[in-house]
This record gives structure tokens, sequence and C-alpha cells, in this order.
């Protein structure tokens, strides 16, 4: 399956909601199974998103017809042979996804309405960028590292203590923590080392990866730890599970205190009091997402009293108290950094727009087709201004596009 169907959920009848379910919950496992454990997602961010979202908006029109196996209680996928299985003490969950602005607000009232708050009342939020690349928990016990384990499934994870020894921001020993504590954050390659490890790949006659996330998740779960120790992977820590006193009192501290700690923590972390200032920061991210030398997909807000994330709670999958609030998966800003002439096979000349790398559907973009002068100039074949009648020029701020294995092109020029 890889469209929705094409049937309003609204007019569905009982059978086909049935059918349907059933359909999406092989589809969704399959996917689970090449992006989790094969580290080779078959399906785009936005193609996964709309199976999810339709699965769900289905099970809640049709309640009865949830099945054992739904997608929508599970976490992560299944576990890849040659790892032994470390379980988790506390769950590592997925997240809720917010796609507008108005999913943002939503996300807040709810939170207000669960805890009994009214629309003035104080509640703050953090909002750090959504790192893409692969789940991992730190295990410490004394200060010292004794195991480190990927998300797996949410509950049992593969043990990968010898790959993470590796990883050379990762302490394997921390002083003034508390007697237990697992620091979980995610394992991610910059642009440069991605870029540098896939020349290498090619020059060896190795396998080259389609994105820095597959690097990443491909590289921690190498069952030669070796592999691991030659792949230039960093790690950043932004959560925590089991604990035996708390770091803090709310999020933004304890993610300070990590930082203390020795750990490698997101510097556009920042605490914002309410949806609007959530939505500005998310803005001004997702502006410097070409800039920041490593991929981020979203924006996560979290609740900043850790007191009030207890008292939201779990659903089966999902905290209540967090979201990610994903970018569009198909488009991105980036800088035009220089216009060449590339020559065809049949001499025609074409502008070509080089770009500072950006992932844009799962796939690294670098390069944009500006097709001809006109195109440049912001007019369309007939004359008629397009993109509002902005022209492109060597450093501008570009709106990029693909869909599908179409040649990335530009959306947008950001005049400001």
């Amino acid at each position: 399956m890889d469209q929705p169907h094409a049937i309003p959920v609204d007019e569905l009848t009982s059978a086909q909601a049935e059918q349907e379910l059933a359909a999406l919950a092989v589809a969704l496992t399959q996917a689970n199974a090449a992006y989790h454990r094969d580290d080779a997602p078959e399906l785009s961010d936005a193609d996964y998103d709309r199976l999810k979202q339709r699965n769900a908006q289905i099970e809640a029109k049709f309640p009865a017809l949830k099945r054992d196996d739904s997608p929508s209680e599970r976490v992560g996928g299944p576990l890849a042979e040659g790892f032994s299985k470390i379980t988790h003490d506390v769950r590592m969950l997925s997240l809720g996804n917010a796609f507008s602005d108005e999913d943002v607000v939503e996300f807040d009232s709810r939170i207000r309405k669960f805890l009994g708050l009214d629309a003035e009342a104080d509640l703050r939020y953090t909002a750090e960028p959504k790192i893409d690349g692969s789940s991992l928990s730190l295990r410490y016990d004394n200060g010292q590292l004794i195991y480190a384990a990927t998300r797996g499934d949410g509950t049992v994870g593969e043990n990968v203590t010898a790959n993470a020894c590796m990883i050379s921001n990762i302490p394997q020993r921390i002083d003034d923590a508390p007697q237990l504590l697992d620091v979980r954050g995610e394992v991610y390659m910059s642009h440069a080392d991605f870029e540098a490890l896939n020349a290498a790949q090619t020059a060896s006659g190795g396998k080259t990866f389609a994105n820095p996330r597959n690097a990443a998740a491909g590289s921690l779960r190498q069952l030669d730890a070796d592999i691991t120790k030659s792949r230039p992977l960093a790690f950043f820590a932004y959560a925590w599970g089991a604990q035996s006193a708390p770091l803090a009192d709310t999020q933004l501290t304890a993610i300070e205190r990590l930082a203390d700690l020795g750990f490698q923590t997101n510097p556009l972390t920042q605490l914002c009091d309410g949806p609007e200032a959530l939505i500005a920061h998310y803005a001004m991210i997702e502006e410097r997402r070409a800039t920041l030398g490593y991929d981020i997909d979203g924006v996560v807000y979290k609740a900043n009293d850790l007191a009030l994330q207890k008292r939201l709670g779990f659903r089966s999958t999902t905290p209540r108290w967090a979201i990610a609030h994903k970018f569009a998966a198909e488009l991105a800003w980036t800088q035009l950094d220089a216009i060449e002439i590339q020559v065809g096979r049949t001499g025609a000349l074409s502008p070509v727009a080089r770009l500072q790398p950006v992932t844009v559907g799962g796939v690294v973009v670098s390069n944009a087709t500006l097709h001809n002068e006109d195109y440049i100039a912001g007019r369309d074949a007939k004359g008629h201004p397009s993109r509002g009648g902005k022209d492109i020029r060597i450093s501008d701020w570009v709106q990029v596009y693909r869909a599908g294995d179409v040649i990335p092109k530009v959306a947008d020029v950001d005049l400001s």
C-alpha cells in the first residue's frame, strides 16, 4: 500500500474499514521493519505519516475494529539478529506529531484541559530541534557506563554497548550524577562527516548511504564494533529514563544538568511561554535548518515542569506532555551557494543551483534545476510572474522541493 485509500473515512463501510485496517497493519509493519531494523526506509516520512494518520482516523471511527496488532500500539520496530537484548526499565516511547500551527494550539489546549488550567494560567514549554538520527539509551551505575541499548520495540532494545563506547562524545564515566541514571538521546552523523563517509565508501567500492540518518543507524548497529569506531558518529542527550534521584525540577534545568555531566545537549533548546512562542521558535529553527550541520526533521515541545509531566502521564505509546512539530517532508530552506551552467548531452546549456546540502524527503539535496533564464528571473513559460515574481540570486535563501524522483526545484525565495 503506497498511498492511503481514496475513500474518505466518513464514507467507509464497516467491511471496507476492516479490510483497510488489515492492509495498513501490513504496510506499516513492513515500513517499521525497514526503517528501524534494516536502516533502509521504503516509505518517505510524509507517506509513512499519512498511512499512520489514516489508520488512526479509521480506528477512531470504528473503534470495535481496532486490531490486536494495531500500528497505533507499536513503538519502533522488530529487533535485528545478532545482538543480545536489553529490557528498558522505563519504556522508550515515540512522540505524537503536529503538522500545523493549529495542531500546536490544540496540544496546548489539551494539556490545559487535562490539568484544569485556564487560558491565562502560566504554562511553559521547552522547544528543541528534533534530531533525525537513531535513539539510544545509556545506563550509568555509580557514574560508570554499564550498557547501551537501542530503542528496539520500545520495551526491549538491542545491546550495542561496545559500539556506543566507540562514540567519542559519549562519556564512559560521569561524576556527581545520581547513583542510577539512564540517559537518552540520539546518535547522529554531521553533514560533513556523512559526505566524507560516502566518499570513502565509494572509493573502496562499499555501500553508500541515502542520508545521514541511515548512515548513523547502520553504523551504530554493526556486529563489529571496529566498524562503528571507523564511522564519525556523535550523540545528543535530551531525555532520561530510570533514575535513582531526579536530575532537576524542570525539563530545561534537567537538560542543563546533563550538559554539566559532560553530555552534548542542543544549544537551540529554549523555554517558551505558550503556543505563539513555540511556533515562533519553530520558524526560527526551520530557517536555520540548513546551517546546523546535521539533520533535523522538526521541533519537539515538552511541558517544562516535571511535576506536571508526571500528572499528565502517558497514552499507550506517547507522552501527553510532549509532541513533535514536523517539518513539511518534501520542502526545506537552504542557501544557494552558486549558479553553474551545465552542458547536456545534446549541447543544451542549463543553469543549476548549487545548494548548502539539506535533506528533503529522505534524500540529501545539494543541487536544483533552474531550467532557464526566465525561471531564474521569476517568470513562467508564458512570461507571467512565478514565485510572486521573485528572482533567484547567489546567496539567496531558497525553499527547495522534491516529490518522488523528480529533480529538486526552487519553490520560493526569502527576500528578507
